[in-house]
């Protein structure tokens, strides 16, 4: 075994974090919080932890139908994954707001809906 590590992640704002570890991604992301002056360096961190942790699809992939009893298991795991990795990135996404901006997004159940809130507060396009 040759005792590689997990490369590290260096957020725009300081924050540093193995690839594979959620806890360092949400305790890196509680401490660099959105706070209205940081809007563009914080939504890079979030693109990039989404996008290693393979959860981006949530912001370019709608949500697909609750699979009816009889679907297909691939239709039911597409949509299991896509549940799951949307309240997965939402826990990131909350974790990394100001209290104020938490409290606004709480109640939205989507991940791009807060995304979409957030870029219309801030002004600035695309995912």
């Amino acid at each position: 075994m040759l005792g590689l590590e997990a490369p590290l992640l260096v957020s725009p704002m300081g924050g540093v974090c193995q690839f594979d570890d959620d806890k360092c991604y949400l305790d890196m992301l509680a401490a660099d919080k959105l706070n209205g002056n940081n809007y563009a360096s914080w939504k890079n961190t979030i693109n990039i932890v989404l996008i290693i942790d393979d959860l981006r699809l949530v912001l370019v992939e709608e949500c697909p139908q609750v699979p009816a009893a009889n679907a297909t298991r691939t239709v039911q795991e597409a949509y299991e994954r896509w549940v799951k990795a949307n309240e997965k990135a939402r826990v990131y996404i909350l974790v990394s707001l100001s209290e104020v901006f938490a409290k606004k997004h709480a109640s939205m159940l989507s991940t791009r809906e807060i995304m979409d809130s957030l870029q219309e507060m801030f002004g600035q396009a695309s995912y």
